[in-house]
C-alpha cells in the first residue's frame, strides 16, 4: 500500500515546524502543577482476584486535578523488594475492561504496572466543564480558553498518576517509565516533559501533536472533532482563539522539555496521527538519546517488531529483576 497523503519519509526525517508557544506557556505549566500539589492525591487500593500466579492485582485511585476521582488498575509482582514502575496511559476513548490484562502482562515481566484510565473516558470522573459548548467528544470541550480546556486535567492527572506510583513502597523511584499508544504515546511524553519522575518514555504513534497540520492532513479519527467545532462555529475569531488554547497543549511545543531517554514508532500509512504530526513533535525532542521506528506498511495499530523494541527498551532503562 502506499502512502496516501503525508510527506515522503525522507522529508519527514527533516521535518521540524516552528513551535507555536506563546509567551506565558511555561507559567501555565507551572501554576497548573501548583494548583494540583494543592490537591492530596489520597491514594486508595482494593484487592481483585485474577486467575494467574505471581502477580497482585487492585484497582487503584487517587484525586486528580480538580479534585476529580481517578481510577486504574495496578498490578505488582507477587515477591519481595522493590520492582521498577511503569505507567500505561490508553489511547482516546479506548480502554477495553480498563487495560486490566495489559496492566496484568507487564507485572508478570516484573514491573509494578499502573494503568490509569483518563477522566470521562473510562471509569474515572470528568468534572470539567465546557463553558462554550463542544462538538461530540473530548477534544472541543472547554477549547477557548487554556484554564478550562479538557486536557489540562488530564495531563496533570497523568503526572499525578506518576506521584502516586513512586510514592509506593514496592516501587523503586528511581526506575519509573511511561508508555502507550495514541493518545496514551501524547500523555507518555507529557508525562515526561511536565514531570522529573520517568526515567524513559516509549510512545506509539502519538496524539495531540502539531494540531494546525493535524486538523489540515488527518483523514479519520478524533482530530476531526476540532473541524468538526469550526464548521459549527464559523466565525474566524473562534478558530484562532481554539487554536491559541490547543497550542498549550501541542505535544510540540512541550517535546523540548522531554530530558529522559524517547523510542517512538510511527506507521507511514497512519489516517489518524498523520507521520508528519509525529515527526514534529520527535524531531523538537532535544534529549540525548532518542530513535524514532518506521514501519511503511502500517497504519494506526499495534506493530509486533516495535514491540520487541519496546520490550528492550524498557529493559534497558528499568532494569526488571524476573527472579524470585
Amino acid at each position: 500500500m502506499g502512502q496516501p497523503y503525508d510527506l515522503p519519509l525522507e522529508q519527514l526525517r527533516e521535518y521540524k515546524p516552528a513551535l507555536t508557544r506563546r509567551a506565558d506557556f511555561s507559567g501555565f505549566w507551572e501554576e497548573s502543577k501548583r494548583l494540583l500539589a494543592q490537591v492530596p492525591s489520597d491514594p486508595q487500593l482494593t484487592a481483585i482476584t485474577y486467575p494467574v500466579d505471581g502477580v497482585r492485582l487492585y484497582e487503584l485511585s487517587f484525586t486528580g486535578y480538580g479534585h476529580a476521582r481517578i481510577r486504574g488498575y495496578y498490578a505488582v509482582p507477587d515477591r519481595a523488594g522493590q520492582h521498577p514502575g511503569l505507567v500505561l496511559y490508553h489511547g482516546y476513548n479506548w480502554s477495553h475492561d480498563g487495560q486490566i490484562h495489559d496492566v496484568v502482562n507487564w507485572a508478570l515481566h516484573g514491573y509494578a504496572a499502573f494503568g490509569m484510565l483518563v477522566r470521562g473516558q473510562q471509569l474515572s470522573e470528568d468534572n470539567s466543564v465546557a463553558p462554550h459548548g463542544n462538538a461530540a467528544g473530548w477534544m472541543t470541550k472547554g477549547i477557548l480558553s487554556k484554564e478550562t480546556y479538557y486536557y489540562r486535567g488530564v495531563y496533570m492527572d497523568a503526572v499525578r498518576a506518576l506521584e502516586v506510583l513512586a510514592e509506593r513502597e514496592e516501587v523503586d523511584a528511581s526506575r519509573i517509565g511511561v508508555t502507550g499508544g495514541s493518545q496514551g504515546g501524547a500523555l507518555s511524553l507529557v508525562a515526561a516533559a511536565l514531570s522529573s519522575i520517568p526515567r524513559v518514555v516509549v510512545a506509539e504513534y502519538p496524539y495531540l501533536s502539531h494540531f494546525r497540520r493535524a486538523i489540515d492532513t488527518a483523514l479519520a479519527g478524533p482530530y476531526l472533532e476540532i473541524n468538526e467545532y469550526f464548521r459549527r462555529n464559523s466565525a474566524p475569531e473562534i478558530e484562532e482563539k481554539a487554536m491559541e488554547t490547543l497550542s498549550y497543549y501541542d505535544v510540540m511545543n512541550l517535546a523540548p522539555l522531554v530530558t529522559c531517554p524517547v523510542l517512538v514508532s510511527i506507521g507511514l500509512i497512519d489516517e489518524i496521527t498523520p507521520p508528519s504530526t509525529v515527526f514534529a513533535a520527535y524531531n523538537h525532542l532535544q534529549t540525548r538519546e532518542k530513535q524514532i521506528c518506521v514501519y511503511r506498511y502500517f497504519g494506526h495499530e499495534p506493530m509486533s517488531a516495535f514491540h520487541m523494541e519496546k520490550l528492550k527498551c524498557l529493559r534497558e532503562h528499568l532494569a526488571p529483576n524476573t527472579t524470585n
